[in-house]
């Protein structure tokens, strides 16, 4: 009876010793901690803070700001001069970050060379960020392509070394081992004390763990972030200019949107281009199935006055809390319909604070216009029982409104009659 007592007991302290050496090498392989252990307080800010005191941002302890300073290939945040000047007056650590909008490896190395062109002749003292977090239709490795030649354009122009910043999803789904082992991560993750692991970093140089932090010096919510010594640059001196003019000076870069009618060719021609230059530009698999609403990227040398592009500004808007779309698209003078179809949103009452949104708005004649009227739709509209309502057609309404798809309204969408 002993003896088997004892035999049990062996085979219980094998069994324990065993479960404690897997836990101890699962927690190993998927650890994921800062670089560093001490961590530093930070923030990062762009256009939507306003105007800054950042005298009082160093004062509430914070010692690092990473700056927005540009997006896409031509915009350039309005703030970013003032935010930059004025941050380093006051003696915090400054880091700058770029939204990458590229569809393709071209358009990415393009928005390198604009992001270091924008950059140029100032001193940063932290790795320059690649913020790539809306991909559209592209798949995992079209992303991975366009990170990389932008995070290599990017070091190979400004001679510093840079980061990834992304959202645990993007991270864990999308962003692959072979950046991870390239290039380290500032990890975005609310509501926690420390990020949950991805499975392909094992370290972080940056935490941003909240977008509604309050600091003294900012009247609205500000992400807030830890940041460890690893994120400062080995070498922060001044970053030298930058041509960024195109490759061929005579080349425009135009966004033209897809009209009833239109077919691939004809946009070519019209621009003087060809049909396989615009399909690569924007990923085209199958150059005879473009959409309407669809918007293309077209490089030209002939600059055309489209009254289409003429009369729309694109302006991105970052939801927020509380916001509805019908309230967003009311803001802008444009319809839930459009929104829905710019944005691909599969359900319109499901949008998320944060959420960057592409609203078209039309200015010019269109906001004297007298000779329509407004109607609010509401529950049990259609748009066939509009139309017969005001002795119009369904075609008209439709054209009237950009409404691609006729049977697809919503109840506190306004449009034009």
């Amino acid at each position: 009876m002993k003896r088997n007592v004892i035999k049990n007991f062996i085979k219980v302290m094998f069994i324990y010793i065993f479960i404690m050496i897997v836990t101890l090498c699962v927690t190993k392989v998927f650890a994921f901690s800062p670089s560093s252990p001490e961590l530093i307080n930070g923030i990062d800010v762009s256009e939507f803070q306003g105007n800054i005191n950042f005298s009082q941002v160093r004062s509430s302890g914070v010692e690092i700001v990473y700056i927005r300073s540009s997006e896409g290939t031509n915009f350039i945040d309005p703030y970013f001069k003032q935010n930059y000047d004025n941050a380093k007056a006051n003696g915090l650590k400054v880091g700058f970050y770029h939204y990458v909008t590229a569809r393709n490896v071209e358009q990415a190395r393009e928005e390198a060379r604009f992001f270091v062109s924008v950059i140029s002749n100032t001193s940063p003292d932290c790795k320059l960020a690649m913020d790539f977090e809306y991909f559209g239709w592209l798949n995992a490795n079209q992303v991975n392509e366009i990170s990389f030649a932008f995070l290599q354009e990017v070091e190979s122009l400004s001679k510093k070394e840079v980061i990834v910043y992304s959202n645990v999803s993007n991270a864990i789904n999308v962003f692959s081992t072979e950046l991870a082992n390239r290039y380290p991560l500032w990890i975005a993750e609310y509501g926690v004390n420390r990020p949950v692991p991805n499975g392909k970093w094992n370290e972080w140089l940056g935490f941003q763990y909240t977008d509604e932090g309050r600091i003294n010096g900012i009247f609205s919510n500000v992400d807030k972030d830890y940041f460890t010594k690893e994120i400062f640059l080995s070498d922060s001196s001044t970053i030298s200019k930058v041509d960024n003019r195109p490759t061929n000076d005579n080349l425009n870069n135009v966004i033209y949107t897809v009209r009833y009618g239109d077919t691939l060719g004809a946009i070519a021609n019209r621009y003087g281009t060809t049909v396989a230059n615009i399909a690569r530009l924007n990923n085209i698999s199958n150059p005879n199935l473009i959409y309407v609403g669809e918007r293309l990227i077209i490089r030209s040398n002939i600059n055309i006055n489209n009254t289409q592009q003429s009369n729309v500004s694109n302006v991105v808007y970052i939801v927020k809390s509380g916001d509805t779309l019908g309230a967003i698209a009311n803001r802008y003078g444009t319809t839930i319909s459009n929104l829905v179809r710019l944005n691909n949103i599969p359900n319109p009452n499901l949008i998320f604070v944060g959420e960057r949104i592409v609203v078209s708005t039309h200015h010019g004649t269109d906001n004297h216009d007298t000779s329509h009227i407004m109607y609010t739709i509401r529950y049990g509209d259609t748009l066939s029982s509009i139309a017969y309502r005001y002795h119009t057609t369904v075609a008209n309404l439709a054209n009237l409104n950009k409404i691609v798809n006729p049977n697809l309204i919503y109840v506190g969408e306004k449009i034009r009659i």
